[in-house]
């Protein structure tokens, strides 16, 4: 059956959905931010675990999307209020650990921090409602009544967003990462960095 999606597809839309996408990850955003910000605080592993934990919410949100969920946040402003203060909440509690962290991760803590990385990169971006929103506007722009059910075409498309978008951020994640190893003597300089950059996201998701 999936195969029977791509297949149904217009080549012609579907390299322009795969453009798009690759546009859209390329704008810096909340993804952006915090996969950069993770990176410079701890090492190409941490910055690519947390490319790995946002594309685990994005995934989340793409299913909520095929199986309509997602239209629920447009439809209850209280939700989604909720949803969005407590993304920023989550996002000052980051900025103060990385605030009060001193000096360059030993190994043993970096592998850990993977882990931690993974899990705040997910629950990063399931409290951004953005997202969600986002990704229930974008793809079924895309989408052909006639071709396949809209559910399995926004799954499909989502996946392809998906791979395109891990692609981009495990890149920007060791690359952020690369540049913290190099400017290692001034980690602690990197942490408050870091810390701005998660106190900024919080403070974009309440006031706009």
């Amino acid at each position: 059956m999936i195969w029977d999606v791509i297949t149904g597809f217009d080549p012609g839309l579907l390299v322009a959905f795969i453009g798009a996408g690759l546009l859209l990850n390329l704008t810096p955003g909340a993804d952006f931010v915090f996969v950069s910000a993770s990176g410079i605080a701890g090492g190409p592993r941490v910055g690519m675990a947390a490319a790995v934990g946002i594309n685990l919410g994005i995934a989340l949100h793409v299913a909520m999307a095929a199986a309509g969920v997602s239209a629920l946040l447009m439809a209850w402003p209280v939700a989604y209020d909720a949803i969005r203060y407590a993304g920023a909440a989550y996002l000052l509690w980051l900025a103060v650990q990385a605030w009060r962290t001193r000096g360059a991760q030993d190994e043993r803590r970096a592998a850990r921090s993977g882990w931690r990385a993974v899990r705040r990169g997910f629950v990063t971006n399931v409290l951004n409602p953005k997202t969600a929103l986002f990704i229930f506007a974008f793809i079924p722009q895309f989408t052909d009544p006639g071709a396949a059910p809209i559910w399995a075409q926004i799954a499909v498309l989502g996946a392809i967003f998906m791979g395109v978008g891990l692609a981009f951020s495990l890149t920007l994640g060791a690359a952020a990462g690369a540049f913290a190893h190099v400017l290692r003597a001034r980690a602690g300089m990197l942490n408050r960095v870091a810390a701005v950059m998660f106190a900024g996201l919080a403070a974009r998701l309440v006031w706009e």
